[in-house]
């Protein structure tokens, strides 16, 4: 559906900045038209809200650097019950949506919940409100209740079951009967087993009480105006039963041996069908419960007390009642409560279950610690200062719960299809009691037909094929350091065959170390003196490396009286009185300062993967400074595991082409972008992609924001800083390059298992609703059918369980 809307938009300074956003814009999925006015700050987009909404414009604009003022919104998980299928979901999300005051709402079959976002003008109160007018339940999903939660989850899988065994029971015996008149066996207790009143006793209770449930959520969707699998359920069941009645006490005995049977009754059909169906619905729920196994055993790892000081005196509390400030004791083998500083003590810490690195971590006293890490030796005393959900745990938890409730493009075809299923299959199964009525004129036959085309038909596999696989794909990332965003950037990971990676942090350490001074006409020690106090105020990796070798090998920094940073050149700075420039060969040529001295140094560095910083005081250079940073001893193995996926790599980097090459070299790669700026970083990914390319970016700094967005798919390494993870779709928590071939492997499996889940929930219905129409399939094999249908797809997504993505396959 098209929609217009005017976005304010803050943080414009000239025409570029309006030019950029409109053509980032007009590039963006979804979106139909965008007009961006600089003096109005004001941007006119043209939508289509079954690919983006309002609320995903808002944020991309953000993402690309500028703000936007949006009416108050805020967002809430609502716990949904009384879905059974596909059709219920997309019921209760169109519910939602429909709402003028709801931004955006995403309903999961899978999980039962519905993320909503919503203005300030409404309430939850109201949105419950429109979910139960709809036909269903629905309460506010609270981090701090799932205790709680599981609970009544485990009660109401307790109650299935319980109804499941009386229903067996009870239509054990119809069942034994069928069986027993199809080998031949007539006997007084097959006689008993075949009579109408047996069966109605029998039958009735599995039809009218624990199959309740099907008539009411049957009644609540056609009042709402819609149709799900229940309504399919009560036809196709009440039909059999309505059936048994009218040949069991109306119809003369004459037919008896027609059909086989003491009386022409189905009464076994009716109650196997709901037994079956019931079964189905115990089993898949179980199977969704383990879905979820990858969250649950993060929040596992949460402490549950924290020992503080008060008063002088150690006090365990709850993790609820810690607050920021707190001094916290942590003792050897403990867990660490929360995220603070150390502030009395040392010891080594087990940060495994973040970083993935099996060493303990040395930390001291100033040093950061993060809650639910092992503290291993000694002991120390903490200060609170990220608590409940702002801890990095907390974070990661709720980045994986955001994403198992995304939609991934590939569901939006289960989407459109399941919100015509019921109504088609209905009118299907008429249509095959016409024919078969007028090409037979057996009515009993054409109902029957009509009852297996009912019964066979199922939406819940279809709805489940993409979130159930998310759920896990998306679980199994977490486990092994990746996290991914939501099922549209899962989806991406699998179709990339083109990776820009930035040098600086991601291909090296990003902590360089002075290897070389080279002077001119002065002492090494005055040079490094002077460098480094120009340097002082530089946030450049470079130039902090260069002051903390100064800091580390001299008495003392003189202050600069002036700093300035020159953004792709270098920087300049008054330094007792002089003016001192540091930085490369642009930076030298814009002053004028001859450099050829120096050419023969500075080539050999290069050549060796060193970025050499020119010093110049006064109009005169006086010597070179060399810099390396180490490459990880990851890079190389994960850049040719890339290469052997079939990806085309580059690496991006602001160093010369000397000094860039000198580093591909290293790690084997072929394509460098040497000498970019880091304002030009988003335009050498916006021309790869415009050779047809599917571009993903990996970045960890500040100046990587842009291409990350800009790109296909954003990989952040989680190590960086917070401004280029907020901008990625997927963020590598471990900082190790691996992690990018293991997340683009468990992408391609995850889609490889939504794929066949969507194929077989697609072909069970295509081949078995014929086959039902035909007369190839009585009711009961149906019923079964259909029971299991859904379950197998949950199992195939939970065998990605078993997937070890680390693994070259």
């Amino acid at each position: 559906m098209k929609q217009q809307a005017t976005i304010q938009i803050t943080g414009m300074t000239c025409a570029n900045c309006s030019s950029f956003i409109e053509k980032r814009l007009n590039k963006t999925e979804g979106i139909l038209s965008a007009t961006v006015n600089l003096a109005t700050e004001k941007a006119t987009i043209e939508f289509d809200t079954d690919r983006i909404s309002l609320q995903q414009i808002h944020e991309f604009i953000s993402k690309i650097g500028y703000g936007t003022i949006q009416p108050q919104s805020h967002k809430v998980t609502l716990m949904i019950t009384g879905m059974t299928c596909a059709n219920c979901s997309a019921f209760v999300e169109r519910t939602l949506n429909k709402m003028p005051e709801v931004i955006q709402a995403n309903v999961n079959l899978a999980t039962e919940k519905a993320a909503v976002t919503f203005e300030d003008s409404i309430t939850t109160d109201d949105l419950i409100a429109a979910v139960e007018k709809a036909g269903y339940g629905a309460s506010v999903w609270e981090e701090t209740k799932i205790d709680q939660q599981q609970d009544n989850k485990q009660k109401e899988l307790k109650h299935a079951r319980n109804q499941l065994i009386l229903s067996i029971i009870l239509t054990a015996p119809l069942i034994l009967g069928m069986v027993l008149n199809a080998v031949g066996i007539a006997n007084s207790f097959t006689a008993f087993l075949h009579n109408e009143w047996t069966q109605l006793i029998l039958a009735t209770p599995v039809q009218f009480y624990i199959g309740a449930r099907f008539y009411k959520s049957a009644f609540k969707a056609l009042r709402s105006g819609t149709a799900n699998m229940d309504v399919l359920v009560a036809l196709g069941t009440s039909s059999a039963y309505i059936l048994s009645i009218v040949n069991g006490f109306f119809l003369n005995a004459g037919q008896h041996v027609a059909h086989g049977h003491m009386k022409p009754i189905y009464f076994e059909s009716s109650a196997t069908i709901i037994t079956l169906i019931l079964l189905g619905k115990f089993l898949e729920a179980n199977a969704k419960g383990k879905t979820s196994e990858a969250i649950k055993k993060l929040m596992g790892l949460q402490a549950k007390t924290a020992r503080i000081l008060k008063d002088g005196q150690e006090v365990e509390i709850s993790i609820e009642r810690v607050k920021v400030g707190d001094h916290i004791v942590i003792r050897p083998g403990e867990k660490i409560p929360v995220d603070g500083k150390i502030l009395e003590g040392s010891s080594s810490i087990d940060e495994s279950m973040l970083t993935g690195e099996s060493l303990p971590v040395e930390k001291h006293t100033g040093d950061s610690v993060i809650g639910a890490t092992v503290n291993h030796a000694g002991s120390f005393v903490m200060e609170a200062e990220k608590i409940g959900k702002d801890t990095a745990l907390s974070q990661i938890i709720r980045l994986v719960e955001d994403a198992q409730g995304h939609k991934a493009p590939i569901q939006k075809i289960a989407d459109k299809v399941a919100g015509v299923f019921v109504p088609t299959i209905i009118g299907i199964a008429i249509l095959t009691f016409i024919l078969w009525s007028i090409i037979t004129g057996d009515i009993q036959k054409a109902i029957i037909n009509a009852v297996s085309v009912l019964v066979i038909a199922c939406p819940c596999a279809l709805g489940l094929a993409t979130p159930t696989a998310i759920m896990v794909g998306t679980g199994k990332g977490a486990e092994n350091g990746i996290l991914i965003k939501g099922g549209e950037h899962l989806q991406t990971a699998g179709t990339i065959n083109a990776i820009v990676l930035d040098k600086t942090g991601t291909i090296t350490e990003g902590k360089p170390d002075v290897t070389d001074i080279h002077p001119f006409d002065m002492e090494q020690q005055e040079l490094l003196r002077i460098t480094a106090a120009a340097e002082r105020n530089s946030e450049h990796p470079l130039g902090q490396a260069i002051y903390q070798y100064g800091m580390q090998n001299l008495p003392n920094i003189p202050k600069p009286e002036q700093f300035q940073s020159i953004t792709g050149q270098g920087i300049s700075a008054e330094i007792e009185g002089h003016t001192v420039l540091v930085g490369n060969r642009r930076l030298m040529e814009q002053h004028q300062i001859d450099f050829s001295m120096a050419e023969q140094p500075v080539d050999q560095y290069e050549q060796q993967g060193k970025t050499a910083m020119f010093t110049a005081m006064d109009g005169k250079l006086i010597g070179v400074v060399a810099v390396a940073d180490t490459v990880k001893s990851s890079s190389a193995q994960a850049i040719q595991q890339l290469k052997d996926m079939g990806l085309e790599i580059y690496m991006i980097t602001g160093d010369n082409q000397k000094t860039a090459n000198a580093i591909a070299q290293q790690v084997g790669i072929i394509n460098v972008l040497a000498e970019v700026l880091p304002e030009h970083k988003a335009s050498q990914v916006e021309q790869i992609q415009k050779s047809g390319k599917i571009v993903a970016m990996v970045g960890d700094g500040i100046n990587d924001a842009p291409a990350l967005v800009t790109a296909d798919l954003g990989i952040a390494i989680g190590t960086g800083t917070d401004i280029a993870i907020e901008a990625s779709d997927i963020t590598l928590i471990r900082g190790d390059l691996n992690s990018i071939p293991q997340a683009i492997r468990l992408s391609r499996k995850t889609m490889r298992k939504i794929r066949q889940n969507l194929f077989w929930a697609f072909i069970y219905n295509s081949i078995g609703v014929p086959f039902a129409a035909f007369g190839f399939l009585s009711p009961i094999i149906a019923g079964a059918a259909m029971a299991f249908s859904s379950v197998s797809v949950v199992l195939n997504s939970l065998s990605l369980k078993r997937y070890h993505p680390e693994k070259h396959s």
